[in-house]
Order: structure tokens, then sequence, then C-alpha cells
């Protein structure tokens, strides 16, 4: 079963210097039929203007991806770490028993362009860690690459596994998924086909009972593919 969340229909904010899309209720954004994907919670894409971000806040007992497309990030928290992520990079926070951080657009002429992910961690009151990761040059090139899961390079307290992929025109890309596994594919750029289904920049595609997910590119893409529970 194949089912799209289109683009356009996300919920929007508009802060002035922060301009979010939300695949999934957050903050004033409610849509009752779109709270979650199994432990998948939260797929915010951002625009954060240069120079702003947000200060100093709270979160625990979540599992936090932070996904660059363009632009930079900056990292602080209250564990001492602190880091700059950029295209090319992944960064993730398990907030478990609790962890305060700020991440700010370090560039005062660049806008930073990036998703932030969160997921339900499988086990509650845990010791946070923050974790980051560098990819190779042309490590996600032409096929989905794992780079987040439970026994990956960067870690994810879930059932689950997040793989990545940069496709041109003619690298078809595809995951077997197991029994009862399900998955979801977010075009984070581009546009192309999931399983023969026609989608673009933005859109999600929720899978379940299927023993495959595809994505054909009609022009070079960039996707993220959860393999979940």
């Amino acid at each position: 079963m194949i089912q799209i969340r289109p683009s356009d229909e996300r919920g929007h904010a508009q802060h002035g210097w922060l301009d979010s899309r939300f695949t999934f209720s957050f903050a004033d954004y409610d849509d009752p039929k779109h709270v979650q994907f199994r432990s998948l919670r939260v797929i915010n894409e951002d625009h954060i203007a240069p120079g702003q971000g947000f200060g100093m806040h709270p979160h625990r007992d979540m599992e936090i991806i932070t996904y660059i497309l363009e632009g930079a990030i900056e990292h602080r928290d209250n564990m001492g770490n602190r880091g700059v992520i950029r295209p090319g990079e992944i960064q993730k926070m398990s907030a478990g028993t609790g962890i305060l951080h700020s991440e700010f657009n370090p560039s005062q002429t660049q806008p930073a362009h990036l998703l932030q992910i969160w997921m339900v961690p499988s086990k509650r009151g845990i010791k946070p860690t923050y974790e980051e990761h560098k990819f190779a040059p042309g490590e996600l090139d032409g096929q989905f690459q794992p780079v987040a899961g439970p026994n990956a390079t960067v870690t994810i307290q879930q059932d689950a596994e997040l793989l990545a992929a940069k496709l041109k025109p003619g690298q078809k890309a595809i995951h077997e998924l197991r029994p009862g596994r399900h998955a979801w594919l977010q075009v984070a750029r581009g546009a192309g086909k999931v399983n023969g289904h026609d989608v673009k920049a933005g859109d999600g595609v929720a899978v379940s009972d299927e023993a495959s997910i595809s994505f054909d590119p009609k022009e070079p893409s960039e996707v993220l593919l959860f393999d979940i529970a």
C-alpha cells in the first residue's frame, strides 16, 4: 500500500526568520490525520535566515536527527557539545532524560535549509547522547545507503534504519522490505517515481505491505528512506 503526503498539503508556519513546512502535527499545526507514521513523529523542512536560529531549549525522550540540505547549522548543548553541520553531514541527539541545546545559522549571508526529524525512542529515560557523521565523497551517490540505525555509525534508539541517496536520472534505487516492515520516503529535492507513483520535492510516501520500495528519479534528486518496525 502506497500513500502519498503531498508537499503542498503540509502544515506551514512563517515567522520571518523561519519558514517551516510540517509533514506531521507540530506546534500550532494540529492535523489528526497526520500525527506520525509508526515511530516517525516529526519531519520539518526549515529555512532559517542568516544569523538566526533557535535559542537554548529543552528536549527529552526523543531521537532528533538534523539533515542539512544547504547552508549550515551550529549546535551547542549543555553536555559541552558544539559543532557546525553542513551538507554531507548528519547530526543526532538522543534526548533521553533531558537535554538543552541551541541551533543557529552561523552565516550572516546564506540561508540554511534543513530537515529536522524526530523519532519516538523504543526506551524512555536513557542517558542523553550526541553524535555527528560526515559522509565520504560520493558515499550517497547512486543507491540507498544506511546513515543511521541501532547498529550504524550514527545510532538511533529505535527499531528503525535511515537510508539516504543522491540519484541522477537512470539511477533507480531499490530497497527490500522484510515481512512486517514499513517505510517512509521523503523527497528532499528533485522528483521521480516511487513504486510507479509520481512524487516531487517535499512529498512524503508511506509504504506498508510492500516487498520493496523503489525511487526512479526524473531529475537529480536527494531522498531519505526510513525502514521502520
